[in-house]
């Protein structure tokens, strides 16, 4: 990843709409006053609501391959350690 862009005090506040519709597409920029970098502007997080079929089969190709069973075997432990019931 790159080094952000450096825009002037100034240049914030004459292109304030531009620099702000950046940021909103996901651009960064570290802000500079008298040559000194003073902050940064980042877009916020977004929590996704939907991931689209694309997008999940792409993350799932590199998941590892589970068995079935040992998942169940998994599920059925938690689930009784949950309710209080133990072997033994």
């Amino acid at each position: 990843m790159g080094a952000q862009p450096k825009i002037t005090q100034r240049d914030l506040r004459l292109r304030s709409k531009e620099i702000m519709d950046a940021v909103e597409r996901g651009g960064s920029f570290t802000v500079t006053r008298g040559g000194q970098e003073i902050g940064a502007l980042v877009p916020l997080p977004r929590r996704r609501r939907y991931v689209s079929r694309a997008d999940f089969a792409a993350m799932s190709r590199g998941a590892q391959v589970r068995d079935v069973g040992v998942i169940r075997a998994d599920q059925a432990v938690t689930y009784d350690e949950e309710l209080g019931h133990r072997d033994g």
